[in-house]
């Protein structure tokens, strides 16, 4: 490469790799944004809910009535026989002829062309309800897929706000680790002139050593967030940049009021009980018969003459003769069915869909009871988190102090390398405590916004 063109390449590679950067910026909304738009769960349910939907449609079309049209050709002998039969799992045949003395093999061509109409045009209900009940479905698979919607925004907010107090906490070690090498650097330099023990200058490196390991399992645990992270938002990557200074203020509005009856879970829960009742309904009108109408036009053809009874050789084997229809008939009427051993058969079944309607109140209870304690804990997790948060500053300006003076006196040879450590130590847990107690109040506050149902809340304060 031409010398002159060095110093551009350079910058090319700088502006790659600070727009790899800056395209790796998260957002909390972008993550949702990307999870719910992504994750398998949600795209699953989803379709559910459009199945649902497309069998409403499908129901509705059962007012309609069925209307058949058949035509069959064939060919046979049509011997006929006194006597009684019956058709019994369709095994019979519709063949009808004169009955002859003996039996004889003359085969002719026939057809029959039929067209039928029937129509339940009175069911006491009965369509109606199976509408109501497929209804009462899509609603519910419809709230399944909101409440699913819900609680993964809760998955993936946690999860971002685990990643967030992990990158800072990585940070907390790197700086953690910066101090270590600096005493180590001043504990060598002083051990070289002979104005302390060799031995500082070791215990400085195994400080160093301490602080490395620690920043090494900072690091394990923020690539599992992250991980964890892009598995909810149905992504591969798992190497996130987010902005870590989001979590170091606290929210103004810290949520206030009670569980509404449209909390997504409850309600999922409720339109569950909804689709029960609605086949309690439907099984109920079973019970009742079906008026029909119904209109057939049927016309035949035959290869056998009229007066075959007579003259056993008044048939034709032409086929056009037999198919060509030459007698025609048609019907139209009104009738009832109405089985009476529905009566006995469907009160067991009534009772039992009654008897889940009940177990899935008792769910339902039981899922307002969860919500309820989970409120509680909130609202404890999150004064807990509050008293914390107060408390980190003062702690972390107390450590800063004492290392300041330690590192100042161990400079000019008035204390010890060990003092030093400790309060470098305690620096270092008070900055840990710190990014804990920072996220704690964020995770607390989603953990009572997820116990209210309302995320917009949340996500507002973020």
């Amino acid at each position: 490469m031409p010398r002159k063109f060095i110093p551009y390449f350079g910058l090319l590679l700088i502006f790659l790799n600070a727009y790899t950067v800056n395209a790796q910026v998260l957002t909390l909304k972008e993550a949702l944004a990307t999870a719910l738009a992504n994750y398998g769960t949600i795209e699953a349910k989803n379709n559910y809910a459009n199945a649902s939907n497309s069998i409403i449609k499908q129901t509705r079309r059962e007012y309609l009535p069925n209307f058949t049209i058949s035509a069959q050709q064939d060919y046979g002998t049509i011997n006929g026989q006194n006597g009684p039969q019956y058709g019994l799992g369709g095994l019979g045949t519709a063949s009808s002829g004169p009955a002859l003395e003996k039996q004889n093999w003359n085969a002719a061509f026939g057809a029959l062309y039929l067209a039928n109409i029937n129509w339940d045009f009175f069911t006491f209900g009965r369509i109606r309800q199976r509408i109501q009940v497929a209804d009462a479905a899509f609603q519910r698979d419809k709230s399944d897929l909101e409440q699913e919607k819900f609680q993964h925004e809760i998955r993936v907010t946690a999860a971002y706000l685990n990643l967030l107090a992990s990158q800072r906490l990585t940070k907390s070690q790197e700086k953690n680790l910066s101090r270590a090498l600096t005493f180590q650097n001043i504990a060598i330099i002083r051990a070289k002139n002979g104005l302390i023990a060799g031995v500082d200058s070791s215990f400085a490196k195994a400080e160093v050593s301490s602080a490395k390991i620690a920043l090494t399992r900072a690091k394990d645990v923020e690539q599992e967030q992250a991980n964890r992270l892009g598995v909810l938002m149905g992504a591969i990557a798992t190497n996130y940049v987010i902005d870590t200074a989001a979590i170091t203020k606290i929210p103004a509005n810290l949520l206030s009021g009670n569980i509404d009856t449209n909390h997504p879970v409850l309600k999922f829960y409720q339109n569950r009980i909804d689709v029960s009742n609605r086949q309690v309904d439907y099984f109920k009108k079973l019970y009742y018969p079906v008026f029909s109408f119904f209109g057939v036009m049927q016309g035949r053809g035959s290869g056998f003459s009229s007066n075959y009874l007579l003259n056993q050789t008044a048939y034709s084997t032409s086929y056009f003769d037999g198919i060509n229809p030459s007698r025609a008939n048609y019907l139209i009427g009104i009738g009832m069915t109405w089985n009476l051993t529905t009566l006995l058969r469907n009160h067991p079944q009534v009772r039992a869909q009654q008897f889940t309607s009940e177990a899935l109140k008792d769910e339902y209870d039981l899922a307002d009871q969860q919500l309820k304690a989970q409120l509680a804990l909130a609202e404890s997790k999150l004064s807990n988190a509050l008293d914390n948060y107060k408390e980190a500053p003062i702690q972390v300006k107390a450590a800063s102090d004492a290392y300041l003076q330690k590192n100042v006196l161990y400079k000019n040879g008035l204390t010890n390398l060990v003092d030093l450590a400790q309060t470098l130590f305690a620096l270092n847990r008070a900055e840990t405590d710190r990014d804990i107690a920072y996220t704690n109040v964020w995770q607390a506050l989603l953990l009572k916004s997820a116990a209210l149902g309302n995320f917009e809340l949340f996500i507002n304060e973020f």
